[in-house]
């Protein structure tokens, strides 16, 4: 999909820094206050340019929003990890750079993993969010996501509450 100088395609190898400065500056943005500090740091190190070059050559699904030549934001996405959920399909992550966001460009790349993953038969899909990430709560609701489920994660000695939003399949 390309709408004058804005596109959504498939990652390829060659992203694979530019979709690791787009999670740094994305995490550093969100994370910052609910993540322990130096648990985020760690994080962040661990998702390099090695890591996403990896998550490409094994052929995860991630599309990137392009702005011209530079990498504004990415998504990844596949089959439900959740079995107690009713949700065949999964958003696994959907990140832009801070300077993106507000625009529009995220519901562009959630509209495009949810109609990838509809190709694959996965009509209902889902997304968990940190419950005290309150940009990522408010986005998923204004999309029409419904809070489906609950967790609770572990990292770095905190506990964090997990919230899951839901689609389902749409009726025929």
């Amino acid at each position: 999909m390309k709408t004058g100088a804005i596109g959504i395609r498939r990652a390829v190898r060659s992203d694979a820094r530019a979709i690791a400065e787009v999670h740094d500056a994305a995490w550093r943005q969100a994370y910052r206050g609910i993540l322990p500090g130096t648990e985020l740091e760690r994080m962040i190190a661990r998702r390099g340019p090695v890591w996403w070059d990896k998550a490409i050559r094994q052929r995860v699904s991630i599309l990137v929003l392009e702005h011209g030549d530079a990498a504004g934001g990415y998504v990844t996405f596949g089959q439900s990890r959740a079995r107690a959920l009713p949700f065949r399909g999964e958003i696994y992550e959907l990140y832009l750079k801070p300077e993106y966001q507000g625009l529009g460009f995220g519901r562009l790349l959630f509209d495009a993993a949810k109609e990838d993953l509809a190709t694959q038969g996965r009509r209902s899909i889902m997304v968990w969010a940190l419950a005290d990430n309150d940009t990522a709560c408010r986005f998923y609701e204004r999309l029409g996501g419904l809070k489906v489920g609950r967790s609770v994660d572990r990292i770095g000695g905190a506990s964090l509450d997990k919230v899951a939003f839901g689609w389902p399949a749409p009726r025929a």
